[in-house]
C-alpha cells in the first residue's frame, strides 16, 4: 500500500469542483501519470484505492470474488434511499434474494414479457416528431421508465404515480453523488437536514410501491408479471418476502432496470447518428426481420449487428463506470497487497478505452463483436460487471434496446451536428443531452 503513488486530501479538495462535476478527466489525468493503480486520499487515514488494471479487475470480481464484497457506498450510502435489495446487500443476505430475483429474468420468463416490452416502445416512439430535432435522453428515459413500469406492474393507469417515484430517485441520487464527491461535508449534509430531507423523498416512493403492491393482492388477479413472479418468490422454509423486503426488491429493479438502459439507448443513437456507414448496415438488418410478424425472441436473434452496435456503445460508455469492492480478507494481486478492509474503485470507463486491449479504442467500431471473429473480451469487457454479482437484468436490458434501436433505424434516418457527447457521471454513465433529427424513410 505505502508503494503506490498517492493523491493527497488536498488535491482532492483543491480539485472538488471538477471531480463533483466529471470526475472521469480527473481518473485519466492521474491513470496516465501514475499508471493503472493509484490510491486517493478522501479523509482521516482513509483511502481508496483506483485501478484499471485487467488481471486486478478480473481477480476481484470473478477469480477471488470471496474475499471482496460490496463497499459501504452502496451497502449503506445508496441503501439508505433505495432500501436493501440484491443490488445493495451482501453475504447470505444478497445470495438468498438473488436466487429468488433471478428467475424472472430466465430467457423463458422473459419471452412472456417481450410482448409487453415492445407495445411499450412502440407507444413511446409515437412522441418522435418527424422532420425535427429533439433530444433523445429525456425520450429514451421516458421509454425505459415506461417499459420498467409496465413489465413490472402490467398497468397503464399509473403514470402520474411512477413520474412522482422517478422523481424522488433522481433528487436522491443527485445527493447521494455529493456525499460520495463531497465527503469533507457530510457533517454539514446532515446537520443542515438535507439528507433527511432525502430519506423522506425516499420513504414516500415507498409508500407508493407499497400501494401498488396492496392494489395488485386485494385484485387477486395473476398478470405473470415481474411483481406476479417477487410475489411468489419463497425462501426455503416457503414463506414469501417480508413486504419491506418486496418493496427494496421492486425498488431497486425499478431504479436499476431503466436508468442504465435509457443511458445506453441514448449514447447508442448518438453514436449511430455519427456513423451513416454504420446506420445503414443496421438499417439493412432490421428491414429483413418485421417485429410486427415474427416470433419475438427469434427475430431478435437474428438481430445480430444491431446487437454488436449496443455492445460496442456499452464498451464506450459503460452504465457502471466504477464498480467498487470491498476486501474482507487479506489479499495480493499482480504483487500488490490489498490488506482486509481495502476500498477499490475499478474503473470500467478506463479499462474498456484501454490501447493494451482495445485497436482504436476511442473508435466506434461494431465489428469488433462480430462473433465469427471468435474474439475473447471476457477478461476486459464488463458492461454488466462480471462474476456472481453480474446484473441479474442484462438479457433484458439487451432485448428492449435491441427492439428500440431496431424500431427507431427502420423509420427513421437519424443525424446529429453533436460533435462529441458531454458525459455526466452520476449513480450510473449518464449523458447531457444527444439532440438527434428524425428524418422519416
Amino acid at each position: 500500500m505505502k508503494e503506490l503513488p498517492t493523491i493527497s486530501q488536498f488535491q482532492v479538495f483543491k480539485n472538488r469542483k471538477t471531480i463533483l462535476k466529471n470526475p472521469l478527466p480527473f481518473h485519466r489525468a492521474n491513470f496516465e501519470k501514475y499508471g493503472d493503480i493509484f490510491k486517493v486520499e478522501v479523509g482521516f487515514r482513509k483511502t481508496i484505492i483506483f485501478t484499471r488494471d485487467a488481471t486486478i479487475i478480473r481477480h476481484i470480481l470473478q477469480k477471488q470474488h470471496k474475499k471482496y464484497q460490496k463497499s459501504e457506498l452502496q451497502t449503506v450510502d445508496l441503501a439508505k434511499y433505495i432500501g436493501h435489495g440484491i443490488l445493495t446487500s451482501n453475504g447470505e443476505h444478497w445470495r438468498i434474494h438473488r436466487r429468488m430475483v433471478q428467475p424472472a429474468f430466465h430467457k423463458k420468463k422473459l419471452q412472456g414479457l417481450l410482448g409487453i416490452m415492445k407495445q411499450a416502445i412502440d407507444s413511446e416512439l409515437k412522441r418522435i416528431e418527424p422532420g425535427t430535432t429533439q433530444d433523445v435522453f429525456p425520450l429514451m428515459g421516458d421509454l425505459a421508465f415506461q417499459v420498467v413500469a409496465k413489465a413490472l406492474f402490467s398497468r397503464f393507469d399509473i403514470q402520474k404515480n411512477m413520474e412522482q417515484l422517478q422523481d424522488f430517485t433522481e433528487r436522491n441520487q443527485k445527493m447521494l453523488i455529493r456525499e460520495m464527491r463531497q465527503p469533507y461535508l457530510k457533517w454539514w449534509f446532515k446537520a443542515s437536514g438535507k439528507i433527511k430531507k432525502h430519506l423522506d423523498l425516499a420513504e414516500q416512493g415507498r409508500n407508493i410501491l407499497n400501494t401498488i403492491i396492496e392494489e395488485r393482492l386485494a385484485s387477486g388477479e395473476e398478470k405473470d408479471d415481474l411483481l406476479d413472479m417477487l410475489l411468489n418468490a419463497t425462501y426455503e422454509d416457503g414463506t414469501h418476502m417480508p413486504r419491506h423486503q418486496l418493496i427494496d426488491e421492486v425498488l431497486i429493479l425499478f431504479t436499476a432496470g431503466h436508468e442504465t438502459t435509457a443511458n445506453a439507448l441514448s449514447f447508442t443513437l448518438f453514436l449511430l447518428a455519427k456513423h451513416p456507414t454504420i446506420q445503414n448496415k443496421v438499417l439493412k438488418e432490421v428491414e429483413k426481420i418485421d417485429l410486427e410478424v415474427d416470433e419475438l425472441m427469434q427475430g431478435l436473434s437474428q438481430l445480430t449487428y444491431t446487437k454488436q452496435c449496443i455492445e460496442e456503445a456499452l464498451r464506450l460508455y459503460p452504465p457502471a463506470y466504477v464498480i467498487d469492492r470491498k476486501a474482507i480478507a487479506d489479499d495480493v494481486v499482480q504483487g500488490q497487497n490489498f490488506p482486509k478492509d481495502s476500498l477499490v474503485l475499478m474503473s470500467i470507463y478506463e479499462l474498456h478505452r484501454s490501447s493494451a486491449f482495445w485497436d482504436s479504442p476511442e473508435e466506434f467500431n461494431p465489428d469488433r463483436f462480430d462473433i465469427a471473429l471468435k474474439r475473447d473480451y471476457s477478461s476486459h469487457y464488463y458492461p454488466f460487471g462480471a462474476g456472481p454479482r453480474m446484473c441479474v437484468g442484462n438479457n433484458f436490458a439487451m432485448y428492449e434496446m435491441i427492439i428500440a434501436i431496431a424500431q427507431i433505424i427502420k423509420k427513421y434516418q437519424i443525424s446529429t451536428n453533436l460533435k462529441t457527447i458531454e458525459v455526466n457521471p452520476m449513480i450510473s454513465l449518464k449523458p447531457t443531452e444527444v439532440p438527434v433529427f428524425f428524418e422519416p424513410r
